[in-house]
């Protein structure tokens, strides 16, 4: 184990750690809005609209996030779609993680017993008051542990946007191992850094469920 090499190449590596931040932070935005948009679109009660969200959702789940990446990326210039590395990787990732998250917001709203909702009704609650107050206050409890999951294959997804040239840790790992010949302890300070920033999400995400559960 070169230990002089790590520490020399560290301060590199934390940069780009905060790169992988940066854009995961930006993807996990992305993705919860087309989630709620598409969450709304399936449980509609417009046929067109459940069909198009049925077929976001599978069309998006059904491909590969790198080929995702690369039509954004290298298909959008001829369609006048010219976007930089970063934006066309937090783009993509945002569109793709957005479809699993659809899942997990539908899937905790479905899982609230629908007699409080016709229970709602009855008392002259209309639809949408029924969802506001009664049903989403239960399901976010329901969707905090899913979505927690999804953000954390989020965080490992940015790996990706290294194929399109974004200076984020996997990118800086590759250029490091050219010149270095050292795979396994770039790798190494890799994968910790890596570890650092999930366990911190997970802790976050426990937190966020253990105050929510306190509070109802």
């Amino acid at each position: 184990m070169d230990t002089d090499l790590i520490l020399r190449i560290l301060p590199a590596f934390i940069q780009a750690a905060w790169t992988t931040v940066e854009i995961s932070f930006v993807s996990l935005v992305i993705g919860l809005s087309v989630a709620s948009l598409l969450t709304a679109a399936r449980l509609s009660r417009l046929a067109p609209l459940r069909v198009l969200g049925t077929v976001y959702v599978s069309l998006f789940r059904g491909t590969p996030a790198l080929i995702q990446i690369f039509l954004l990326y290298f298909g959008g210039p001829q369609i006048g779609l010219q976007l930089e590395p970063f934006a066309a990787g937090a783009i993509a990732l945002g569109l793709n993680i957005g479809a699993y998250m659809a899942e997990s917001m539908r899937g905790g709203i479905l899982s609230v017993d629908r007699g409080q909702t016709e229970a709602a009704r009855s008392l002259g609650f209309s639809r949408a008051q029924s969802m506001r107050w009664i049903v989403l206050p239960q399901a976010a409890r329901l969707m905090i542990r899913p979505l927690g999951v999804n953000a954390v294959a989020l965080v490992k997804g940015t790996a990706l946007v290294a194929t399109i040239s974004v200076v984020e840790l996997t990118y800086t790992a590759q250029r490091f191992i050219g010149s270095t010949y050292k795979p396994f302890e770039i790798f190494a300070v890799t994968a910790v850094l890596y570890m650092i920033m999930v366990y911190g999400l997970t802790l976050l995400i426990g937190l966020l469920d253990r105050a929510y559960a306190e509070e109802v």
